[in-house]
């Protein structure tokens, strides 16, 4: 499963443009003491044309970035989780248009914020159940805590529902968000939210199978995904970057040791929204997997039929999140931007104000990882390193402003 590396040129790129990348990673980021180190991975025409290291893995241990370090890759996680739902709906377990009631029967009647505070919220009937759908798409009704817009997300930090540091298990999880009512109609908005924690635990209650051996056995064993789970093993711990925090002041400070991370032993909450630890090359794989149309090598994963369901616009009436989005944060840009069954999808790049195409799809990490599929263009782009939050600085607009400046050749 590993893929060949060809030479820039051969891809109808441009070797000085990606070099020109590096230099304004290396100055703007790792020189300015912005980032810790950056790993970036730029596929396209069947081939890697670009694979970079560069800086601290391990800044107190002045361990380098490799190639085969293991990050966290936080909400990355949701694409993989999206896909093993939709493995289900291709065998005929689940459906889409389905109430999400029929597999959690103590979600049969919640109730619609009105006002109050936890535990005394007063409600209204949701217009419609929340559906399979909505879950996907962040159209439930549900929310993060760390949107700290609401009582209802003042009710998910004090039960530690959607944290970082993971607390609790799926079930108790599924069984506090009972108590707890929506932000609004499903349906009737867009908010980042919990929604794929709720996927995994839909993936392990359907099939029958805890969710991480799911994963293993349908997803990452065929795809030879050797370095991604919810946990790093000891033999593998030197691997494993630090993660910062930026400090407000174009600095950062250490956030999770990798000798005393919770990430070194296997968690209680076997979190589907953003719980996995993987590597560029392995993440690779699974991106190979989706723009081949569902399948790497003789693995295939989903159909192409399916994968142009997952990438088409989902969020109703076609609209973007501009005019959908409730949420006060998101991995992704609004203008232009709508949402499938687990990314973000562009639908009109001259909206975004970014070089792109229509039909590009994405997603990101709480520690400033992303990554891109543009089926258009057969590129992938994928950006690794490891300092919260996401919206520190905005490398993922400059990436992919560069990226698609080395382009010498277009498919459109």
């Amino acid at each position: 499963m590993i893929a060949p590396t060809v030479s820039p040129e051969q891809a109808g790129m441009s070797a000085a443009a990606l070099a020109r990348i590096e230099r304004h990673l290396q100055t703007r980021y790792l020189d300015s003491g912005r980032f810790p180190g950056a790993q970036l991975l730029v596929y396209r025409r069947g081939g890697i044309v670009h694979h970079s290291v560069r800086g601290f893995a391990d800044m107190e241990r002045k361990a380098p970035v490799k190639p085969d370090t293991i990050f966290r890759i936080y909400s990355m996680t949701k694409p993989i989780t999206s896909v093993a739902l939709m493995m289900l709906v291709e065998e005929g377990k689940v459906a889409l248009d389905e109430p999400v009631h029929k597999y959690i029967s103590a979600w049969s009647n919640l109730g619609v914020y009105q006002a109050g505070l936890a535990p005394l919220f007063l409600t209204r009937p949701a217009a419609r159940p929340m559906q399979i759908v909505d879950l996907l798409r962040h159209t439930s009704g549900l929310t993060y805590g760390f949107q700290n817009r609401t009582n209802v997300d003042a009710a998910y930090r004090a039960q530690k529902i959607g944290e970082i540091e993971k607390a609790g298990t799926m079930s108790t999880m599924v069984a506090d968000l009972a108590k707890i009512p929506l932000e609004f109609s499903p349906g009737d908005a867009w908010n980042y939210s919990v929604a794929t924690d709720v996927v995994g635990y839909l993936v392990e209650t359907i099939s029958g199978q805890p969710f991480e051996q799911f994963l293993q056995q349908r997803i990452f064993d065929p795809l030879g995904m050797a370095d991604t789970g919810f946990h790093v093993p000891a033999e593998k711990a030197h691997r494993f970057a630090a993660c910062y925090a930026a400090d407000g002041k174009g600095g950062m400070t250490l956030q999770d040791d990798p000798t005393t991370s919770s990430f070194l032993s296997p968690p209680s909450f076997i979190s589907g929204g953003g719980g996995l630890c993987s590597t560029a090359t392995d993440y690779l794989a699974f991106c190979r997997a989706l723009l081949n149309g569902g399948a790497l090598g003789d693995t295939r994963l989903l159909s192409p039929k399916t994968i142009a369901l997952m990438t088409a616009n989902h969020l109703p009436g076609g609209r973007d999140l501009t005019e959908m989005s409730k949420s006060l944060f998101s991995e992704a840009s609004y203008a232009g931007v709508g949402f499938g069954l687990g990314f973000s999808v562009t639908m009109d790049p001259a909206k975004t104000l970014i070089p792109g195409s229509a039909g590009e799809y994405a997603w990101g990490g709480a520690a400033s990882t992303a990554f891109w599929i543009d089926p258009r263009e057969e590129l992938i782009t994928i950006f690794m390193t490891q300092l919260l939050p996401s919206s520190a600085y905005p490398v993922r607009r400059e990436l992919r402003t560069m990226v698609y400046s080395a382009l010498t050749e277009s498919n459109n």
